[in-house]
């Protein structure tokens, strides 16, 4: 029998039962669990994310020029759209999968393990390839093993953490990514003229992420007792349907869409950014990312420490979130008014600490949209979906803006429009403070 306890309904208080105990046990939710979930999270969060900006933001982008492709820009924008692309089918499939397992190892934790596996070897084979099809190939199994992994433990929030603390989850793994993705691109600089150790890092990296956290986790509940998944081929596919009649969860789809769309626009093309349109070296580029990076990891780990309680304490998710997209607009603004290193430490200080508090945020707050905890996989999936193709379409305009009109010019005003189109969606949200 199942005994887990259903989530509050849109009208529960912080003080009613359902927010208070575990999901999964229907047991109170310790502060021994709380720190062992919160470890686990920022773990989780920081390896996987240093691991993959380590190839993505510097080594990535330089192995493309080292192999010698005509124009490594277009290209990149290219492989981005095709990997997102397998991200945006590999995520939502690997949640529905996870949400149907019913193993004696639990839903999620096999499918977290075999993922960062698969994930890190693929990551390190990229620094051994000289063919640019055989790394989008090496690129593409990265992100399916990436997204096996994240589909199903972005999932164990709804599963097992109860709402009252949603928020400082969300911070403890927002905390990870925010301090990670600038510490990815400052150990990636360091190895940008002797790039294979730093692939077989970032590998690692990525592999050790899924290890530490299901080790740090208490141990999942098997699975085996729970009722069986709906069988069939046509249940199957029936079970990928999207939900209906959830206006808040589409909402914040697209706003999680456009402000993904306006983070990559600048943070996948940084190194191309700091060189034709601040005018460096690769070596002078080098440094200022370094520079940045230092910057980002700061801000964005103070932001992002601070906001998960701090939204759990007022009660509310919109709110922050919808400061972090102005914030991170703002911070746009500086390398377009002023290209020179100074205005991209301003971005990195002033966009930096925005996107701290939005991704400490922004999860708890998907989570809570949720229409149905027992699809929380396949719907979480379908969320992240919003990321997938933010990552996607945001390397795209930026090399369409490039390619059309020669410069950076239009990239920093069009990725402001969409950091505040983010803003605007969810302040569209009604059942989420």
């Amino acid at each position: 029998m199942d005994t887990r306890t259903p989530l509050a309904d849109e009208g529960s208080t912080p003080t009613t039962q359902a927010t208070d105990l575990a999901p999964d046990t229907g047991a109170p939710f310790t502060r021994a669990l709380t720190l062992r979930f919160g470890a686990g999270f920022f773990a989780f969060g920081l390896l996987w994310i240093v691991g993959l900006q380590i190839v993505a933001a510097v080594l990535l982008p330089q192995r493309l020029l080292d192999i010698g492709v005509e124009s490594p820009e277009a290209l990149l924008g290219t492989i981005s759209a095709v990997t997102a692309i397998v991200s945006l089918v590999s995520n939502l499939l690997f949640g529905n999968l996870s949400d149907r397992s019913r193993g004696r190892f639990g839903r999620r934790a096999p499918w977290i393990l075999v993922g960062g596996l698969v994930g890190g070897v693929s990551l390190t084979l990229i620094g051994v390839l000289t063919s640019s099809a055989l790394i989008m190939v090496a690129y593409c199994v990265s992100m399916v093993g990436l997204n096996m992994m994240l589909a199903p433990a972005v999932a164990v929030l709804a599963d097992r953490v109860p709402m009252r603390v949603r928020g400082t989850m969300s911070a403890f793994y927002g905390g990870g990514l925010a301090a990670g993705a600038p510490l990815g691109s400052l150990v990636g600089a360091a190895f940008i003229t002797g790039a294979l150790p730093g692939f077989v890092l970032g590998g690692a990296l990525m592999a050790g992420s899924a290890i530490v956290a299901l080790a740090v986790w208490p141990r999942e509940r098997s699975a085996v007792d729970l009722p069986p998944a709906a069988g069939g081929f046509r249940e199957l596919l029936r079970s990928f349907r999207p939900p209906r009649n959830a206006p808040d969860f589409y909402l914040a789809f697209a706003g999680r869409l456009f402000m993904l769309v306006s983070y990559q626009m600048i943070m996948a093309y940084q190194l191309y950014i700091v060189r034709d349109h601040v005018g460096q070296t690769t070596a002078e580029s080098a440094k200022t990312i370094a520079t940045m990076s230092v910057i980002l990891l700061v801000v964005s780990l103070v932001g992002s420490v601070a906001a998960g309680p701090v939204s759990d304490l007022i009660g509310r998710r919109k709110l922050p979130v919808v400061v972090s997209s102005l914030l991170f607009a703002v911070g746009i603004a500086m390398p377009w008014i002023w290209p020179t290193p100074t205005g991209m430490f301003l971005f990195a200080a002033i966009a930096g600490f925005g996107y701290g508090v939005y991704t400490s945020v922004d999860q708890a707050l998907n989570v809570d949209v949720l229409p149905d905890e027992e699809q929380a996989g396949k719907d979480l999936g379908i969320l992240n979906l919003s990321t997938t193709a933010g990552q996607t379409v945001g390397p795209l305009v930026t090399s369409a803006l490039v390619v059309s009109t020669g410069g950076y010019g239009l990239v920093f005003p069009v990725a402001i429009v969409a950091a505040l189109l983010g803003a605007f969606f969810i302040t569209r949200i009604k059942s989420v403070k």
